[in-house]
């Protein structure tokens, strides 16, 4: 039983080595990658649309809809990078069911590159939604007694991503493996379709936290002044 699959090595040549973590995930990457541009070479905007199509806009779709229900103002600038996350993790549990494969989530160096991709992407959305000065400037909000305080929260929601679906992850393997073992029959094929089920909820999860900081960061900028909130209101009025 294998902890980890960084512990399973597929090669290696003096101080250079693939492990199963690597082959994994670039086989996950080639998949999706294979997998988009099949389903997106022939998209029709009429009414004649394939299945592939079909199913494609309601993932888009429903993917939209949670980050417009998350509080983003503009879900579709934000769909590209939380569906990718969704979308990475959610096929590497569903691949589970494949003979001989290890699902790199289940390696802490998948999950905290990851929870590091979240961590540079919230500031990058957050200064091009509010400027540069107003997002340095929550920092020190209320006091600047505050900065060192919400440093250490960006750092440590970072662990907290990585470690979570690391530890989600890792004790699924390690519970069908011990199952598998006392039990060869009928506990582990009922546990993996439970493993799916939670490898669905962990992304689910994952790319929902990314989006709640991602809006957290966005909604930073100050509000607009009466007479300008009146006009905005006033035009949007019907």
């Amino acid at each position: 039983m294998h902890l980890s699959p960084d512990d399973i090595i597929l090669w290696q040549f003096g101080l250079f080595k693939i492990n199963a973590t690597i082959a994994f995930t670039w086989a996950l990457m080639a998949v999706l990658t294979v997998g988009a541009w099949a389903v997106t070479r022939r998209l029709s905007r009429g009414l004649a649309r394939s299945r592939w199509q079909n199913l494609l806009e309601i993932i888009v779709t429903g993917i939209e809809t949670q980050i417009a229900d998350i509080g983003l103002v503009a879900p579709r600038n934000y769909v590209g990078f939380l569906g990718t996350l969704f979308l990475f993790v959610a096929t590497a549990s569903l691949f589970t069911i494949v003979p001989g494969y290890e699902p790199p989530t289940g390696s802490l160096s998948t999950t905290t590159a990851l929870a590091l991709a979240v961590f540079v992407a919230v500031p990058m959305f957050g200064i091009a939604e509010c400027g540069l000065r107003e997002y340095l400037a929550a920092y020190v909000k209320p006091t600047v007694i505050m900065l060192p305080f919400n440093i250490i929260s960006e750092l440590s929601r970072t662990l907290a991503l990585a470690a979570r679906l690391f530890g989600n992850m890792m004790s699924g393997t390690m519970i069908l493996a011990i199952l598998l073992t006392i039990t060869p029959f009928i506990f582990p094929i009922m546990l993996s379709a439970l493993g799916l089920l939670t490898g669905m909820v962990q992304a689910y999860i994952f790319s929902v936290l990314a989006a709640v900081y991602i809006a957290a960061a966005t909604r930073i900028r100050p509000p607009l002044p009466g007479g300008a909130a009146a006009d905005t209101a006033s035009a949007n009025t019907p």
